[in-house]
């Protein structure tokens, strides 16, 4: 195994249900968190973001919020929000058979999933929608402008939060996926560039 880059090495694990005793135990290890980007207004999101920084707390390390977190979105670029919404459907559709049956996105219920099942009930059944997504904050679509002025909101809100991850929907066309990431590189990333977190990261408990 070649050697690592940077030392020491950093040790990254999904926050999915958030449960105290999880937290607690990434607190004490140093172990850092990815989280969805969803409900950045006060939903679920912030409320794991707020027991993220009482379980260090807890341990005698005061963080900022959004320190030590990694925030995850699925992003779609495009003139405006409805073109993204309208080309991008079929991907988050796509995507959502995929984790719904993994009981990854919170947004299914049991009865959901099944009849997603069902090609026959599915077209015309309440699922989750990008719609939904889209406001609440888990799907970015629009502009690069648009992105941009969504993800400084997000900056201001959360002051330690110094990373997130872009990522596209399942069955997302290689062709698609290149000229996505492209646009996000060239028309959203610059708009960051050169800005440094002034939020010292703390000791690890022993």
């Amino acid at each position: 195994m070649p050697r690592p880059a940077r030392l020491p090495v950093e040790c990254w694990q999904p926050i999915q249900g958030g449960s105290e005793r999880a937290l607690a135990f990434m607190a004490k290890h140093g172990i850092q968190g990815m989280i969805g980007g969803g409900s950045a207004d006060g939903g679920a999101m912030h409320n794991v973001v707020l027991k993220w920084q009482e379980a260090h707390r807890r341990i005698g390390q005061e963080i900022a919020l959004g320190e030590r977190l990694c925030f995850g979105f699925h992003a779609y670029i495009g003139e405006n929000k409805e073109q993204c919404i309208r080309e991008a459907a079929k991907y988050y559709e796509e995507n959502m058979k995929m984790f719904g049956e993994l009981r990854l996105n919170r947004a299914m219920t049991d009865e959901q999933i099944e009849i997603m099942r069902d090609p026959k009930r599915a077209p015309t059944a309440k699922l989750p929608r990008i719609e939904d997504a889209v406001k609440s904050g888990g799907f970015l679509t629009g502009s690069p402008d648009e992105i941009v002025e969504h993800l400084m909101k997000l900056e201001k809100a959360y002051p330690g939060l110094d990373r997130i991850s872009i990522s596209l929907s399942v069955g997302v066309p290689e062709a698609v996926a290149l000229e996505q990431l492209e646009r996000f590189a060239k028309e959203v990333m610059p708009a960051f560039k050169g800005r440094k977190l002034e939020v010292k990261t703390p000791e690890l408990a022993t």
